[in-house]
Parts: C-alpha cells; structure tokens; sequence
C-alpha cells in the first residue's frame, strides 16, 4: 500500500526517448513529405514555368538518366567521384597540416606567436574569394580546388587541435613531465590523445566547410565534377539537371557528415570510459 501510495503521487516525469522516438519520426517523415508535396503543387500550379522549376519526378527522372548517360563528359556518378577525389586531397591536406600545427600551437608559446597573427588574418578570407587566384595559378587542373578547400577546411582543424591541447588536464602535462618526457612526446603521447574529442569536432566541421568549399571551386576552375556538370546545365537551361547535382550534393553531405558523426560519438563514448 505505502509503496503504491507513492507511486501515485510522484509526478509524471519526462517520457523516455524509446518512447519519444516514433512521433518525432513521424514528425520528421510529415515534413519531408510536406516539403515534396508542396514543391510538386507549385511545379504543376503553372505559377511558375516547370521549365525553371521542375518537379521532384523530373528531378528524379534526371537521376535516373544521369547515372546511366554521360552529361558534360561523365556520367553523375563520375563527377562525383572526380569531386570527392578532390575533396580527399584538400581535406586530407587540411588534416595533416592544420592539426600538427595547431597541438604545437598548443604547447609552443614562441610558435602560437608566430603564427597566430597571420592566421587570424587569414581565415577571415571567405574560401570563395580564392577562387580567382586559384584559377590563375593552377588553371583547370586538381591543383585549383585544392587550394579553395584548403583554405575553408584548414581553420577549423587547426583552432579545434588548438583549443584541445590548451584545455588538456594540467595533471596529465606534470605526469608527463615528472616522469621525464620531452616537448615533442608530450605532443605526441599526451597532447593528441587527450585533444582527439576536439580535434574529430574540428575534422567534421571542416569537412562540410570543405565541401561547400569545393563546390563552388567546380563552378569556375575545373572541367568535371558536379559543380562543373551544373554550370554545363545552367547555360542549357535544363533545370532538372541542375537540380539533380544539388540533390546529389546534399547526399553526399550527408553521408560524409553522418560518418563523422559517428566517429565523433565513439571517440566521446570511448573518453568518457577511459576518464
């Protein structure tokens, strides 16, 4: 008796998320499928052309049609993967420089003064902006977008390895030195392990700058890739096609932030255990 007393009495708490989380699925899937209902009304309305304004079965058909006809030399899938082929090397580049750089950073006073000043110069210029520099160094070849995706990528890697190896526990730092390690093992076997939750944060911010970035690198310096395929429809005016590489575009985002993402929360998962 006393313990259903108290039972009925306690307040109703919050419900738990297994139960929460069907209606926020049905919610998430009424929009999704309000957002196509309502672009397919306006296509068909008439109050715009479809011409500028194809429906998502024509975005779809265009596809459909793309990943088995070449447009502007390769197929959808070709230019995307001469995209993420450039993506790879600007990001990858991004990783390697601005990470190292930003734990020495860290732990180098001479050497944050350094180069603080001139990289907070720099990545105040909008990664677009290097675009006609880019194109007049490098022209049409992979050397071009690399560069624009460096520059939106590697500021985040380096402020995010930066911040990590400044909030590292002060103990682990006099552990290591009590026991005799160096400036550079201490980089190495204290600071990067300890900064990795900041630095994966950092990786999956630059990488959806980075693909912004190389994006709108496609639409002025490179011969293929979708950004390229899209400026090829734009000047046919074949909507359809434009709209099928933004789609692709999107995806592609998607599954590159999701596996990031993923990576993030197993590292979180993985230091909360070890701390």
């Amino acid at each position: 008796m006393m313990d259903g007393s108290v039972t009925a009495r306690m307040p109703p708490g919050p419900r738990p998320p297994a139960v929460r989380a069907p209606r926020l699925w049905a919610w998430s899937a009424a929009g999704v499928i309000g957002f196509f209902v309502i672009w397919q009304l306006l296509s068909a309305s008439g109050w715009i052309d479809a011409k500028y304004l194809p429906g998502p079965l024509a975005v779809l058909q265009a596809i459909v049609e793309l990943s088995g006809k070449p447009y502007s030399g390769a197929t959808l899938w070709g230019h995307l993967v001469a995209s993420l082929v450039r993506f790879a090397l600007g990001y990858g580049l991004a990783a390697v420089v601005g990470i190292p750089l930003g734990l020495l950073m860290g732990w180098y006073r001479w050497l944050d003064d350094i180069v603080a000043p001139f990289f907070g110069a720099l990545r105040f210029v909008a990664p677009i902006a290097w675009v006609p520099f880019a194109g007049l160094w490098f022209g049409t070849g992979i050397g071009g977008p690399t560069l624009v995706i460096v520059s939106g990528a590697f500021a985040p890697c380096l402020i995010n390895a930066y911040r990590g190896a400044k909030y590292v526990d002060p103990r682990l730092l006099e552990a290591a030195r009590t026991l005799g390690a160096s400036g550079p093992r201490i980089v190495a076997e204290v600071l990067l392990p300890a900064s990795l939750p900041a630095i994966v944060a950092g990786l999956r911010i630059a990488a959806g700058i980075g693909w912004q970035s190389l994006i709108g690198a496609e639409l002025i310096v490179v011969g293929s890739g979708v950004g390229y395929m899209m400026v090829q429809a734009q000047l046919n005016v074949a909507t359809s096609i434009v709209m099928a590489g933004m789609v692709a575009i999107g995806l592609v985002g998607v599954v590159i932030d999701v596996a990031l993402a993923a990576v993030e929360r197993r590292i979180k998962q993985h230091w909360g255990k070890a701390a």
